[in-house]
């Protein structure tokens, strides 16, 4: 590393997955690592940034999402008073390779004539870490390796004989209780049982973490040398792409015609850089049901409840509910999850097939398998209660200061009736305030907008009548968001 060169470490938070596996909280539209899992202050991607803010030589993240959500990812960061360098939207996911490329060479671009050397440390956005010291005491004891161009990969000591990671083998011996860099030799995709029972019993053997560090310039060479195509596209999606708001909307055809590939198989298995450094802080990567159980704070019969849960010659189960009462009796390594629109039953060992069954939901055309019940805008939310043929009922909530369109529909007339807070609402040339108890009604055609003028939330209950109800009956005339659809 050049010595005049200033150190600094930028945080790549990978938070485009789906998290099938932990159907029916997590879903396409609203998935895990923008929800509280732990029942504590923050969500999973807060949580990635959070745990590092106090690091020496850290910078602001990038992070990188669908642009499905680029909205929550936005709202998340301002709640934890985070202003991203930058927020990169990726048209669908290519895998991890495409993804730390373009994160790379934006990171470059953005220091390029400033006296920083930029190091890249690569974080899921849905992982549990306990021990925030020893993360902490991993990351800066792979400062030194990483300024020597090696490619730095955070392995797990295993704890038990896991079929839902991946393992990475290391020439050496591993010693859990030193931070010292060890050459990768092989990595292994998800074992079979008796394999993952030989893989805890070689000391060689870790899980793999998913987490990366290492200069910017240098993974950019080794993907040069291993992955040429990739480098090609996404220096051509980074010229062309468009700045949108916060964020920056990565061009779709370029960034499409990357190869779906991770960054383990597409450089880490063909280098002679690579290096592990075990992580041993009690990380748990949130993939299941059964790891979610694992992790969580259970009552003296192994129970995980949460919500309206009453259990009742229970043991080793995890309990959810968001809406209902679930009353479990007799059970035992028994997972229950209940949404607003979904039950998920299934045995603990069978955690790991859930993503199968959304799979084959979503073959079924089941739109449960993808979409919430609850709709997440960049103004707050909407919940649909009840619908008809020509009738719908949906609870809106609107946050402080937030506005919805100026905007119009062609098919269906609305009511709105406020049931908490203060509401501007304009309709055609008329402005008014509206509180609980008052209503208004936005005929067919009519051009309106409804707005939170205050600091509390607004909750209003919409009655919609029309012959087609669907999302994408709207025409905008204005929006702070930049949206053209819905």
């Amino acid at each position: 590393m050049n010595s005049k060169k200033i150190p600094k470490i930028i945080p790549i938070i990978l938070a485009g997955g789906t998290g099938s596996r932990l159907w029916p909280l997590s879903r396409k539209s609203y998935p895990k690592q923008f929800i509280n899992l732990l029942d504590d202050e923050y969500t999973l991607l807060q949580k990635t940034y959070k745990r590092i803010e106090n690091l020496d030589y850290i910078c602001r993240p990038i992070i990188i999402c669908n642009e499905e959500h680029r909205f929550i990812v936005g709202h998340q960061m301002h709640a934890i008073n985070v202003e991203p360098l930058c927020i990169l939207l990726e048209p669908e996911g290519r895998n991890t390779t495409p993804a730390i490329t373009i994160a790379a060479l934006k990171v470059l671009d953005i220091f390029k004539d400033k006296n920083i050397e930029p190091l890249l440390l690569i974080l899921s956005s849905d992982h549990q870490i306990k021990d925030i010291n020893n993360f902490h005491l991993a990351i800066k004891s792979s400062i030194d390796s990483a300024t020597q161009d090696n490619l730095i990969i955070f392995g797990v000591p295993p704890t038990y004989p896991a079929t839902g990671y991946g393992y990475i083998k290391t020439e050496k011996q591993l010693n859990p209780n030193e931070n010292n860099p060890i050459k990768v030799n092989k990595f292994i995709e998800k074992p079979d049982e008796k394999t993952a029972q030989y893989f805890i019993k070689d000391k060689k053997y870790s899980w793999n973490s998913g987490m990366f560090f290492f200069r910017a310039n240098a993974i950019i060479n080794e993907i040069k040398n291993f992955a040429p195509e990739v480098l090609k596209n996404c220096e051509k999606c980074l010229e062309n792409s468009k700045v949108d708001l916060d964020f920056l909307r990565l061009e779709e055809n370029s960034f499409k015609s990357c190869e779906n590939s991770s960054i383990d198989i597409s450089v880490f298995e063909k280098t002679t850089k690579a290096f592990v450094i075990p992580l041993n802080c009690g990380w748990d990567d949130i993939g299941s049901w059964e790891s979610l159980w694992k992790i969580s704070e259970k009552d003296l019969n192994g129970n995980s409840l949460k919500g309206k849960v009453l259990a009742e010659d229970t043991k080793n189960s995890l309990i959810w509910s968001d809406n209902k009462l679930v009353v479990g009796i007799g059970l035992e390594n028994i997972v229950i999850i209940e949404t607003k629109d979904s039950v998920l039953v299934t045995n603990s060992k069978c955690s790991q097939s859930v993503k199968n069954i959304v799979s084959l939901m979503i073959q079924k055309g089941f739109n449960e398998a993808q979409n919430h019940k609850i709709v997440y805008r960049p103004w707050g939310s909407f919940l649909s209660i009840e619908d008809g043929s020509t009738w719908q009922i949906k609870k809106i909530d609107v946050n402080p200061g937030a506005s919805l369109s100026l905007q119009m529909h062609f098919h269906r007339s609305e009511h709105w009736v406020v049931v908490n807070g203060t509401a501007k609402v304009e309709v055609g040339n008329i402005e008014k305030i509206i509180g609980p108890n008052e209503s208004v009604y936005i005929p067919l055609g009519a051009k309106h907008r409804l707005s939170n003028p205050t600091k509390l939330p607004l909750t209003l209950i919409e009655i919609q009548s029309g012959s087609y109800l669907g999302e994408d009956d709207i025409k905008r005339f204005e929006d702070k968001y930049g949206r053209e659809n819905n």
